[in-house]
């Protein structure tokens, strides 16, 4: 696969723009301190997106589902190209996180088979499975029998509001499971594998309350769910910007959820981000879409013109 590379100020974070014919993928690699210390590589699992969630630079263009030889790949590919394919086995902590592009339930198939293989070629790699949630039984119970399986398999739902109307707002599928729904998931797979549920909760100033908050503790329990708490942007912001705007509202938010006993990380923007890759940007990607979308459009057209 034909792919490019764009660095963050900082050389930090650099993001890989990967092209087939007929699809667009990206892959974000994050350097925390040193490659030895600490790696992520956040991965796509589909080209485009069907979810539609809002902040979200696909804007509901899905093109087609990654097979698993495509997801492995950009992995394989990112650690070539920083020359840490042999090093990274020797890395305290390296995270490959499905979370880049794409929902992974949605391609839960090829997703499965990309957690057997690389769990193979990187034994000690945490590989973290981050979705909306999405209502399929069959689905949800394959992945606590993967994620029992391989110990290395982690959970995380992206929420980013405390009610389901408000979530529905902005994550606008029709398959979504409710939060009661995902806080009931959660806690039995924390009780199949013994590892705790992450919650991704980003914030833009509309949904840092302390009814947010009191809503959400009610919900989910200090002893099963971990908090993340992070920045929600527009497509066409950066992370940086975005961040340095709500910043203090976001560290007294995570405060309060600290100070009632959960574990809590906060995703600290700075200088990690002017390459739009963060999630839901996707800058590179917007452009492809529109430019694949209008290609289709033109050959529409043609075809149609031909069968007149």
């Amino acid at each position: 696969m034909n792919y490019e590379v764009m660095h963050s100020s900082d050389s930090n974070v650099f993001k890989y723009i990967f092209t087939w014919e007929d699809a667009v993928a990206e892959a974000v690699l994050y350097r925390y301190g040193s490659f030895d210390v600490r790696t992520v590589i956040c991965c796509s699992v589909q080209s485009g997106c069907p979810v539609g969630c809002t902040f979200c630079g696909t804007g509901n263009q899905f093109v087609r589902n990654l097979t698993a030889d495509e997801i492995v790949g950009q992995v394989q590919t990112v650690l070539a190209d920083k020359g840490l394919s042999e090093s990274i086995l020797q890395c305290r902590k390296f995270q490959i996180m499905f979370m880049s592009m794409g929902e992974p339930m949605l391609n839960w198939s090829e997703v499965r088979k990309a957690i057997l293989e690389l769990n193979l070629l990187y034994p000690a790699a945490d590989l973290l499975v981050s979705t909306v949630g999405v209502n399929n039984a069959q689905i949800v119970r394959d992945l606590v029998k993967v994620s029992h399986q391989i110990p290395k398999v982690g959970l995380q739902f992206s929420i980013h509001r405390s009610t389901d109307e408000e979530r529905a707002a902005i994550i606008p599928y029709k398959r979504l499971l409710s939060l009661r729904l995902l806080r009931d998931i959660g806690i039995g797979w924390w009780g199949v594998t013994g590892r705790r549920v992450y919650l991704n909760y980003c914030l833009d100033g509309s949904n840092s309350s302390s009814e947010d908050a009191n809503r959400l503790m009610e919900l989910f329990s200090p002893t099963v769910f971990n908090f993340t708490f992070s920045v929600l942007c527009s497509p066409s912001e950066t992370m940086k910007d975005a961040g340095y705007r709500n910043i203090e509202e976001i560290q007294k938010f995570e405060l309060l959820f600290r100070d009632a006993g959960y574990d809590t990380r906060l995703f600290d923007p700075a200088g990690q981000d002017d390459i739009g890759g963060g999630c839901g940007m996707l800058w590179f990607v917007q452009r492809w879409l529109q430019d694949f979308q209008s290609k289709r459009s033109a050959e529409s057209a043609v075809k149609g013109e031909e069968q007149c």
